[in-house]
């Protein structure tokens, strides 16, 4: 079976062809850098390691772009409100760039601590406000969009196409338009692609038409064009990013190049809590440095693997203790295969009792059904059954057989769900790695407490007690962010 992608510009299931053969280009969005990632990032992030890491599986050759917006995403969709990041400044008292990089750093520690693998490039909006502007200056030669008073803006009814991802058509956007309309539009619809700024706006620029900002769509044109070309294979976000803001990048990237923008589309479902969708905005929100405080990060991707990732997933304490508990038994199941392959010895006469390789079909096929991470664990969960059972009923395993299904845990298990630690031979130390993990968590948390009373001389005393366990502390302005082992 072929690998198949739900694309949601056609609402179907297609074959993947990529553009080049033997390479895949993914561009996805990553946060707005304003707060701590939530474990509904999480779903988001985890869901699309996973399609990098079953393309590198395959074979593939993969660029994988996530940005990072510190600019530009105001709080409403209308163009109207204020920059999320200026917002948090003001009510922190920090520079708007020391918001952004504080929480970029923070991001980055989150994404570590759930094995969720760097993007090759992370491009900062606010690095790439050339490329903006050149990219505004076209659509303004080409007359798709129109200057009004120092701000630029995409006329939506000079491309017709425009709603073909959402569904949404111009005339039923205007119909549900407030009363009061910006008196810069020519239509309700249309968004801006460069705002004037107010004379005590932080972060601004200038530009051709004023002194300004980027608007949050073109942003991600822009990175996404300069790093993988006017055309590539993914482009992928959160269902919520839908409307208006990938219905925004397309309009604005076709017309500027009269190409197609991204082949195929994949849209994640979110995570509720008691229903509701969780978001910050709702203020129902769990940190992801809260949540790793009392669950493994392996049980974390397995809570959020168990799901598709079109699939909104509910987010409850039973859940997530019920994916704790799922991985141990995965766990389990490899240290006794591993304590198995230590003990045995090497036989020439031997008769299998099952394949691996069935499992490894079985996972194939659901990962090519539009990466069905749901269906892939059941076929490691039914791999750990058959090697159980065989340990139980056989006195003298085959060793070559122990490897074989070792290897095919260490592949599927780590390399491509990263359910499963990189040392899966390590018996019980994977675990007491986790407990090592939650104990430093503990020693920063407690560290920060002391800190923030001023209580200096305990604070050290842990900081050199821990070097002197070849223990490294990461300390920021904002804190002790991480840690690392001397090397």
């Amino acid at each position: 079976m072929s690998l198949q992608i739900y694309n949601s510009l056609t609402r179907q299931k297609e074959e993947f062809i990529p553009l080049q053969p033997g390479r895949v280009h993914i561009y996805v969005c990553g946060p707005t850098v304003y707060s701590h990632a939530h474990i509904g990032h999480a779903k988001s992030y985890i869901s699309f390691d996973v399609v990098v890491r079953y393309f590198r599986y395959l074979g593939y050759r993969v660029k994988y772009v996530q940005n990072i917006t510190d600019v530009g995403h105001l709080l409403g969709d209308a163009d109207e409100g204020e920059d999320r990041i200026l917002k948090k400044a003001r009510e922190e008292q920090l520079d708007p760039m020391e918001v952004a990089q504080m929480y970029t750093w923070s991001y980055f520690d989150d994404m570590a601590a759930l094995g969720v693998l760097r993007p090759d490039i992370s491009p900062h909006a606010s690095g790439h406000i050339i490329e903006q502007i050149e990219l505004v200056k076209i659509l303004l030669e080409k007359g798709y969009a129109y200057e009004s008073n120092g701000s630029v803006y995409f006329d939506v009814h000079k491309f017709p196409e425009y709603g073909q991802l959402s569904g949404r058509k111009v005339e039923e956007l205007e119909a549900g338009s407030r009363v009061e309309v910006n008196p810069e539009k020519r239509h309700p619809a249309d968004f801006a692609l460069w705002k004037k700024a107010e004379p005590n706006h932080l972060m601004k620029w200038p530009g051709p038409w004023s002194v300004g900002y980027p608007g949050w769509h073109i942003e991600c044109s822009a990175m996404s064009m300069k790093y993988l070309g006017e055309t590539f294979d993914i482009h992928g976000g959160g269902l919520d990013n839908i409307f208006p803001h990938h219905e925004c990048e397309i309009a604005q990237s076709v017309a500027a190049t009269g190409k197609p923008f991204a082949r195929y589309w994949m849209h994640n479902n979110m995570i509720s809590l008691s229903g509701e969708k969780m978001s910050k905005s709702l203020g129902n929100v769990w940190n992801i440095k809260d949540v790793v405080k009392n669950y493994s990060s392996l049980a974390i991707r397995h809570f959020i693997l168990s799901s598709h990732y079109r699939s909104r997933l509910e987010y409850s304490e039973e859940a997530l203790k019920a994916a704790e508990q799922g991985s141990h038994r995965l766990l389990n199941a490899v240290e006794k295969l591993q304590e198995a392959l230590r003990a045995a010895a090497e036989g020439e006469i031997f008769s299998a009792p099952f394949s691996p390789e069935d499992y490894r079909r079985r996972f194939e096929e659901a990962m090519n059904d539009d990466f069905n991470t749901a269906r892939a664990m059941a076929a490691l969960f039914d791999l750990a059954k058959a090697s159980n059972q065989y340990l139980a009923e056989t006195p003298a395993p085959h060793k070559p057989f122990l490897v074989e299904i070792e290897q095919l845990f260490k592949t599927l298990g780590h390399e491509v769900l990263g359910i499963l630690p990189a040392e899966i031979g390590a018996g019980a130390g994977a675990v007491s790695g986790e407990l090592v993990e939650k104990l430093m968590i503990l020693n920063l948390d407690v560290r920060n407490q002391l800190r923030k009373q001023k209580n200096w001389a305990l604070a050290d005393q842990i900081r050199n007690e821990l070097q002197k366990a070849g223990v490294i502390l990461e300390d920021r302005p904002d804190g002790t962010t991480g840690w690392s082992r001397e090397k």
